[in-house]
């Protein structure tokens, strides 16, 4: 199974910056879906960047568009996701996260899977805690 490990969080200003690394064992041959995933305090689980394995285009959930950027080292088997203009509602615990994309949906449909994917169809690390203070 492949195992992730993410870095990065820590506790900044509103309006600061922030960048989450997430180490992947292993690369997979399989079209799939990676991202992060946050959760919020009280707030149930919210994509925020996904990106389909056999392209280079990442899609954004709409609350942290223009914001966020993600990025992969294939190379490396990493995941960056760099974060900027942060806000207090961006505090959360945020997961790196992969899930197979099933045959006949579109990448389009990647930031959906990184979102609701079930444990039981991928996998994801023990998260990184990202704080905004106000």
């Amino acid at each position: 199974q492949v195992q992730f490990e993410e870095s990065g969080g820590g506790e900044v200003q509103s309006g600061g910056s922030l960048r989450l690394s997430c180490t992947v064992s292993r690369a997979t041959s399989t079209p799939s879906c990676m991202g992060w995933f946050r959760v919020g305090p009280g707030l149930e689980r919210e994509g925020v960047a996904a990106i389909y394995t056999l392209s280079n285009q990442a899609l954004y959930a709409d609350s942290v568009k223009g914001r966020f950027t993600l990025s992969r080292d294939n190379a490396k088997n990493t995941m960056i996701l760099e974060m900027s203009s942060l806000k207090a509602n961006d505090s959360a615990m945020s997961y790196c996260a992969a899930f197979p994309l099933a045959i006949g949906f579109p990448s389009s449909y990647c930031l959906t899977v990184i979102s609701r994917g079930r444990e039981s169809e991928g996998s994801w690390g023990q998260g990184t805690q990202v704080t905004v203070s106000s």
